[in-house]
């Protein structure tokens, strides 16, 4: 399945309800399963970005529609990026001239 890394910002909420975070990120990994993705990994991170959660979808549409439903919570503000194997990556520049 693609990877797909989504970096996380709080929202006013999502500050007011900090010492819940750790019980989201579970909320979310189970609910990303039922959407058919997989969490690999939720991390609390310091600098621009509040959190950041690296996780497998089938596709651009379902990493698209996961992300969403995260922040329609109200809890954090999202912004999503593909990411790429090793191996993808060496598919992508194999064909460079």
């Amino acid at each position: 399945m693609p990877l797909y890394v989504g970096l996380l910002n709080w929202t006013e909420q999502g500050v007011k309800a900090a010492k819940d975070t750790v019980k989201r990120a579970q909320t979310f990994r189970t609910f990303a399963e039922k959407a058919g993705c997989k969490v690999r990994e939720v991390l609390w991170t310091m600098g621009p970005y509040d959190a950041v959660a690296l996780y497998e979808a089938p596709d651009d549409i379902t990493a698209s529609r996961l992300m969403i439903t995260l922040g329609m919570q109200g809890y954090v503000h999202t912004l999503t990026m593909r990411a790429f194997t090793p191996d993808e990556a060496k598919k992508i520049v194999g064909g460079l001239p």
